[in-house]
């Protein structure tokens, strides 16, 4: 039996209209050039102190520096392509391009990661000459670490106010290198001191650490491509069967990434038995909906007051 008051509750709202997708490409696109600019920098300096040096592991972590660069221009390539919004060949965005992307900032660490090892393992089994240290290539690598620092910072910071996921793996990425550089600057420091065999022992721990930075780039993105779910459905099931007139909600599934996009299906049985009405009650779930877990793109199939399911999600 419908309430009389529903339609009165329901027919003269007005839902706000969703917000458009905001386009953060040109800011992004800002902060990948400035970073390129210094990761190369970050990049000839360690090559030039790890060749006048010999030192194994300051060339591996040239290495590691050169994906960073790498990474950036990949990161330019894909948020050239990532665009939010819907067009013909692609109705729900291509913003999936940023999260192929980070997978390449995973497949360029794993690359980094098997050369090193290669390096290493090469210069155990047939020898290395000696490092050659001096206070001017210490001096020279905290300069590069100094620099490593502020390109993390910077981009997280920036990522995270757009919540960019490009900007976010290329400063996990970059952050990896800090940790990096200081494992290398730590180990040419007892290489001054005349442990030798610490350069050769630092390569392997700098190899693990740029191992793990790929699997956490990989483990953070595979789930967005996969369409793993981006809300619990109990979560949108005690949001929509607050709204009155809303007999049952089940059926729901979402996918997408909070904070950027995301898509959310549902069905949805209504108590008010006129089109007009049941309307008025999905426009107020949608603008809910777009608020709490916005941008949200909802769909809901409405069904008859008789039917009946238990279920919540699929």
């Amino acid at each position: 039996m419908t309430h009389p008051s529903v339609a009165s509750d329901f027919l003269p709202r007005s839902p706000q209209p969703s917000q458009p997708l905001a386009d953060h490409r040109p800011a992004v696109r800002r902060v990948l050039v400035i970073t390129l600019v210094l990761n190369l920098l970050v990049v000839v300096l360690k090559s030039i102190v790890g060749v006048w040096t010999g030192s194994l592991s300051l060339l591996a972590d040239a290495l590691h520096s050169v994906t960073d660069s790498a990474n950036n221009v990949l990161g330019l390539v894909t948020n050239q392509l990532a665009s939010p919004r819907p067009d013909r060949d692609h109705p729900y965005g291509r913003q999936k391009y940023e999260a192929v992307g980070a997978l390449g900032i995973a497949a360029f660490l794993g690359i980094a990661c098997f050369e090193i090892l290669q390096h290493a393992m090469e210069r155990l089994l047939n020898g290395s000459p000696p490092v050659l240290m001096s206070a001017i290539a210490l001096w020279l690598m905290l300069i590069v670490l100094g620099i490593n620092i502020g390109v993390a910072f910077y981009e997280r910071r920036v990522g995270l106010r757009l919540q960019n996921k490009i900007l976010l793996a290329d400063a996990h990425h970059t952050m990896s290198d800090v940790w990096v550089t200081i494992s290398v600057l730590g180990g040419l420091i007892g290489v001054w001191f005349g442990w030798q065999w610490l350069d050769l022992v630092m390569a392997f721990p700098v190899a693990l650490l740029v191992f793990k930075s790929g699997w956490e780039v990989l483990c953070e993105n595979l789930p967005w491509l996969l369409d793993e779910m981006a809300i619990a459905p109990e979560a949108i099931h005690a949001t929509v069967i607050q709204v009155p007139g809303v007999v049952n909600c089940h059926n729901i599934a979402s996918r997408g990434l909070l904070g950027r996009q995301v898509f959310i299906d549902m069905h949805l049985i209504v108590e008010p038995r006129t089109l007009a009405e049941a309307h008025a009650i999905t426009e107020q779930i949608e603008a809910m909906l777009d608020t709490k877990y916005g941008p949200a793109r909802v769909t809901i199939h409405l069904e008859p007051l008789a039917y009946q399911s238990p279920q919540i999600s699929y």
